[in-house]
């Protein structure tokens, strides 16, 4: 009998890799192999076969990232460029909602940023799945219960959601800083798992190309949630301080509304034409 699917139970048909294959750059671009004993999970026909075109979406979003490493510059240049030649540019509908293109430097050496609000949904969903294989792979169970994504990667001007991406940060910055970076490719990608919390809470960090950090929060279905007065005060919309060390993060300190954005973009030269 197969094994079921790391995310439903239907048998496991097929294996899915996670994260999807497509993100580590081929030998031919990087110059190095960087799909060396990649993750897989059982997976059934739904899960693995019908998500490519989620895949593909994933690439694009992430790999060119302003601020990542050679690799994920490398990528973006090779097989991303590809891509998105061979769909006549269409990819970027689907990543970008909105988006403008903004020229950094002088007229002769310049950098191209696209800058705009992506499609946070389908970005949330893409990164549950690999949370979802993550979890199969590392503990060898599949997850059951429900999940929160936070994209630090992703820039926005609202007060509080920035004052809790930075405390996110911080407070996973302290809980995994002795905790083992897993994966035979960190320079594309790596996880690291915090300890579950007196409520049985723990949380993943995802980090590809070395910039874009994703934080996954499992809450197993034999838990309750927890009761945090900050966090209640906080939802009242009073202004409320969380010391965490030597730094204080202040929530409703103003209102300010803007959309959460993606920024990627690649050098460029002066065209003649």
């Amino acid at each position: 009998m197969s094994e079921k699917c790391y995310m439903c139970d239907m048998p496991g048909i097929t294996v899915e890799h996670v994260p999807p294959k497509c993100l580590f750059p081929e030998l031919k671009d990087a110059g190095i192999n960087l799909r060396l004993n990649l993750i897989t999970v059982p997976s059934c026909e739904e899960h693995n076969c019908k998500k490519s075109d989620d895949d593909e979406f994933l690439m694009v979003s992430i790999a060119g990232i302003l601020g990542n490493n050679s690799i994920g510059y490398e990528h973006y240049n090779g097989k991303i460029q590809r891509a998105l030649k061979r769909t006549s540019y269409k990819l970027l509908e689907k990543v970008f909602l909105k988006k403008r293109v903004v020229r950094l430097g002088n007229e002769n050496k310049f950098i191209e940023v696209l800058w705009g609000t992506p499609d946070y949904k389908r970005l949330i969903d893409c990164f549950t799945h690999i949370a979802y294989g993550i979890h199969r792979h590392h503990f060898k169970a599949s997850f059951s219960g429900s999940t929160e994504a936070l994209l630090g990667f992703l820039h926005t001007n609202i007060p509080n959601p920035k004052v809790f991406k930075a405390f996110i940060r911080e407070k996973a910055g302290l809980e995994l800083a002795d905790k083992t970076k897993h994966g035979d490719n960190p320079a594309v990608f790596y996880y690291q798992y915090t300890d579950p919390d007196q409520f049985g809470i723990y949380l993943v960090k995802l980090c590809f190309y070395q910039n874009v950090d994703v934080y996954i929060s499992y809450m197993p279905s034999f838990s309750e949630k927890p009761f945090h007065i900050a966090f209640e005060l906080m939802g009242l919309g009073c202004k409320t301080i969380i010391t965490l060390g030597d730094k204080e993060f202040v929530f409703n300190s103003a209102v300010e509304l803007d959309d959460p954005t993606l920024q990627s973009g690649v050098d460029g030269e002066e065209d003649d034409r």
